[in-house]
Parts: structure tokens; sequence; C-alpha cells
């Protein structure tokens, strides 16, 4: 069980409050928490990832532990933290502007 918190504009996209609940099969790393969240919320495939590449959308941002995992490949493994439901996923919406 993995938790996973969602901005609000996921949130209102997907229809639900403030955190979910994905199961991974296998190890948690940041691709397969992905994978299972648009399994389970097919509406927010393409809002997190591009739909063809996979690669995360520019403003938005992934957090683990006060970690910063943006950057990191999909094959990422999640701290054990977030892997056994301890600590949420954190996915943000970034803001730019001057």
């Amino acid at each position: 069980m993995i938790r996973v918190t969602l901005p609000y504009h996921l949130r209102t996209l997907a229809r639900v409050n403030d955190e979910v609940v994905v199961t991974v099969d296998g190890q948690a790393t940041l691709g397969s928490v992905l994978d299972a969240l648009e399994a389970r919320y097919p509406v927010l495939r393409g809002a997190i990832r591009d739909r063809v590449t996979l690669q995360r959308r520019p403003f938005v941002r992934f957090f683990a532990c006060r970690e910063d995992l943006s950057l990191e490949p999909a094959d990422t493994v999640l701290p054990d933290e977030v892997a056994d439901g301890q600590e949420p996923l954190l996915i943000v919406g970034a803001m730019a502007g001057g």
C-alpha cells in the first residue's frame, strides 16, 4: 500500500480527496507507482507524464521523505518509508512566474 498525495488540480480531475492509495506488485519505484496511479485513475494519464514518452510534465514535481525525485529515472527505488505506507509520495504542481 503506497500513499500518494496529489495537488488540488489533479485531485479535482480524478475526483478524489486529499490522498489516494495504490498497490504495486514487486519493488516500489517511481515509475511503478505512477503506473499504478494511472491504472487506478485513467483520467490522470497524460496529466502527470507524457502519454507516449512517459516523461514527467514540466510543472510536476515528485517528493519522497523530503527528497526531490523529480529528475530521477523511473526505475528509482522509493524510500522504505514510502514503500511501506508510513510516508506519502508527494506529487506537487510547481509554479512559475515573476
